[in-house]
């Protein structure tokens, strides 16, 4: 991926009353007959993506809502956008880079989360190219100014959605800074829910993480700097379990907590995150991804959010995937580091692969 636990972390944000005169949010389409996605530019965000399960039947399995206004107004949780310039948690908002104090803005008790106030989620992404086929496609560009949200350097920044196969959904996310080294770490933040993003809560939904460690945070979601190994812990997701079996167990109101993937299996050079399957439709999503990391969310702080149809999403109503940097990072020297240069290029995959079984 990079070169070369969201605490409060869906609790309403900061809102944005309207976007900008000269920009414009719209919805696009991505169908190649299983997998359809609509998404949009607001964000460059997943607004719904349906997939059969054993009989057939499609549903929208990722929590939304019907209008781009209600993602602009109604203070999204991140519903399926991209975030940054900094996905996650970043001490305090400050970090030091090549003799410079950088101070971010606080929007997560005493931190830093997502990029700030107005991140790369709460931003009209241009529309590159737009392809149908038997691959369609999406690609987004944003350019993200020096000192936007106390970043610095101008950075160019790219997202491209492709249906690989009938069932692939590849997110192919780039970044280059362009006058001064800068931390990079995006991240995709879709909520699922296979059993449709209406069912309820994803409790009884089986998932497995390849991950046997885990970056374990102090009171204010900040990682120690330690890993911690999962094993006879409410972390430990090596073998599938039901979600709901051990979210009593965990420190807060459920799992909000990043994993460090293990080198494992491989599909296109990407390996292996984790499989979520619900029991009820059948529906299994195995997620593949170059990230050192992955957050692993259950919605904690989304309780009474009303969404697409009218759905009302209650307390666990979905499941995040974030597959990331690592928190703090660029505070962290142990950690994989997530600083990028001018002249190299952050880069950061994802394959979302839907079947049934």
């Amino acid at each position: 991926m990079i070169l070369s636990s969201d605490t409060a972390e869906e609790t309403k944000q900061p809102a944005m009353s309207t976007i900008a005169a000269d920009a414009k949010a719209e919805h696009f389409e991505l169908n190649n007959g299983t997998i359809r996605v609509t998404v949009t530019n607001y964000g460059a965000t997943i607004t719904s993506l349906y997939v059969p399960d054993k009989h057939g039947k499609v549903a929208d399995v990722v929590l939304g809502f019907d209008s781009i206004e209600a993602y602009v107004k109604d203070n999204a949780p991140y519903f399926g956008c991209i975030v940054g310039r900094v996905a996650n948690r970043i001490k305090e908002g400050k970090f030091h880079l090549n003799g410079v104090d950088y101070s971010l803005p606080i929007n997560n008790g005493p931190n830093s989360l997502h990029g700030g106030n107005k991140g790369f989620d709460k931003v009209v992404w241009d529309v590159v190219e737009h392809k149908d086929g038997e691959q369609p496609s999406i690609t987004f560009k944003y350019e993200s100014h020096d000192g936007e949200e106390g970043y610095p350097g101008d950075v160019f920044v790219t997202a491209t959605y492709t249906l690989t196969s009938s069932k692939t959904l590849r997110l192919d996310m780039e970044a280059v800074p362009k006058n001064k080294t800068t931390p990079i770490n995006l991240a995709h933040h879709t909520y699922w829910n296979l059993a449709g993003h209406s069912s309820g809560n994803v409790l009884e939904h089986l998932v497995q993480i390849s991950g046997s460690q885990i970056t374990p945070v102090d009171e204010n979601s900040i990682p120690t700097g330690e890993f911690l190994p999962v094993k006879g812990t409410a972390f430990d997701f090596t073998s599938e379990k039901k979600v709901g079996s051990s979210i009593r167990e965990v420190p807060g109101l459920g799992y909000d907590h990043n994993y460090v993937l293990d080198s494992g299996e491989k599909k296109e050079g990407l390996k292996h995150v984790a499989k979520v399957k619900d029991p009820s439709s059948s529906r299994v999503l195995h997620l593949w991804t170059d990230a050192p990391g992955v957050q692993f969310y259950t919605a904690n702080y989304v309780n009474g959010v009303r969404g697409k149809g009218g759905a009302v999403y209650e307390k666990h109503p979905g499941l995040c995937l974030e597959t990331q940097g690592f928190p703090n990072a660029i505070n962290q020297p142990n950690f994989p580091p997530i600083v990028v240069v001018p002249g190299d290029k952050y880069k950061h995959s994802m394959l979302f692969e839907f079947s049934v079984e």
